[in-house]
């Protein structure tokens, strides 16, 4: 087993003192110690041996883990903020080193120290992070009573966070922001959304939010199937009921990438990444209007990670990453989709097919013979005026194919 070389120690802001024995014995031993501006100047230079070697996080980050391997056999000490397999840089080091080689001691979490200000639950909340990350992001979680711990990109987040908030219908929800936690700095901001004025905020700093919603916000949850309205489109939607039965028979995984083909407005793929946490989607839409409707769809839902590409399947899939599920709304008649789709999908993927022709109905069946799965007719009506009264006016039935690769 490889001896572990590579300490990543979690500092808050009371610095040295606040190290356990264990962690300041690493620190203070090191021959290369990393870290931000902020937290090598907490370790005086006399607090190590003679020799040792700093580096200073560069931009990007990512630049510093080879830096860091070549060094592979000294003891190398990483400072991190509170616990850094939680939103930290640990995660990044991860990527390129094993755990076998590493010691992880992490402090207090920004999330930990919030909920214990605020007397929360820790697991009743959402942490979350806008580090790197838009706003509009925090969209998914916005829901009645629903609260929020969020980390800071830094002191001008907090009032994006407010005006996200009231332009969602949510300006009742009390903020409460802590900066520099932990430290002889600390602060603490506090007011409703809609009325949020608080300036000179630390750009150390994290959010919490008790979400209470206005009587008309709208109520857009996670679940699979939001109301048609909140996507904008030309018509080249799938309307809300075959969306939830199509995402039903997608079954978001965390962690897994949906390529959603011929995405119209980008419904299926938006819902896909709004369903579980990691999940990631490519939507291919060969219109160049609709790409930008997907686009403005993904930002005013929160799913802004969302990769779009433009052109027509099933050239626009070649040199793609290799999806765990697939849905096919449009381009079924285009030679050589479904099989493109098929061969790259990855084994125990899903894909999911609706037509609503004859001539696409055609193709599912010929699908279905070659690899089996399952056939379902979805046929949806809905209760419309009609004159003086009520009735139902039906929608396109709509043929859905649904077949796991074994």
């Amino acid at each position: 087993m490889t001896a572990a070389w590579l300490s990543v120690v979690g500092i808050g802001e009371d610095g040295l003192d606040g190290l356990t024995p264990p962690a300041r014995t690493l620190v203070e031993a090191a021959e290369v110690l990393v870290g931000g501006a902020r937290h090598l100047a907490m370790v005086p230079d006399d607090r190590q041996g003679a020799g040792c070697e700093r580096i200073a996080w560069p931009k990007p980050l990512d630049a510093a883990i080879p830096e860091i391997e070549k060094r592979r056999g000294k003891r190398v000490c990483v400072l991190a903020t509170g616990d850094p397999v939680c939103y930290g840089v640990a995660r990044k080091l991860l990527r390129s080193i094993p755990i076998e080689e590493m010691v992880i001691l992490p402090a207090p979490s920004a999330f930990s120290l919030a909920c214990a200000r605020l007397g929360w639950s820790l697991p009743d909340v959402e942490p979350l992070t806008l580090h790197a990350r838009a706003v509009d992001n925090l969209n998914p979680f916005v829901l009645p009573e629903n609260r929020l711990v969020i980390l800071s990109r830094d002191g001008e987040t907090p009032g994006q966070i407010a005006r996200l908030l009231t332009a969602r219908g949510y300006g009742q929800s009390h903020m409460t922001v802590l900066a520099r936690m932990g430290g002889p700095q600390e602060a603490r901001f506090e007011g409703k959304a809609e009325s949020w004025d608080a300036h000179d905020i630390p750009d150390l700093n994290c959010v919490a939010v008790d979400c209470v919603a206005d009587p008309d916000a709208a109520l857009l949850p996670r679940v699979p199937g939001l109301p048609d309205k909140a996507f904008r489109h030309d018509g080249q939607l799938t309307k809300r009921e075959v969306r939830a039965a199509t995402l039903a028979a997608l079954a978001p995984v965390p962690d897994q990438r949906l390529w959603d083909v011929g995405a119209g407005c980008g419904s299926i793929a938006i819902e896909w990444m709004r369903a579980e946490r990691g999940t990631s989607a490519i939507a291919i839409e060969q219109r160049g209007d609709r790409t930008a409707l997907i686009a403005e769809n993904a930002t005013a839902l929160g799913t802004t990670a969302l990769e779009v590409r433009q052109g027509e399947a099933p050239g626009a899939l070649a040199d793609l990453p290799a999806p765990d599920a697939v849905f096919i709304g449009g381009g079924l008649g285009a030679e050589g989709v479904f099989e493109a789709c098929w061969e790259a999908l990855k084994p125990g993927g899903r894909l999911v097919a609706n037509a609503v022709t004859l001539e696409g109905e055609q193709a599912l069946f010929a699908w279905h013979d070659a690899q089996g799965g399952m056939l379902t007719r979805i046929a949806v009506s809905r209760a419309e005026p009609v004159g003086r009264f009520t009735g139902w006016r039906p929608l396109m039935p709509v043929t859905q194919y649904a077949v796991t690769k074994r």
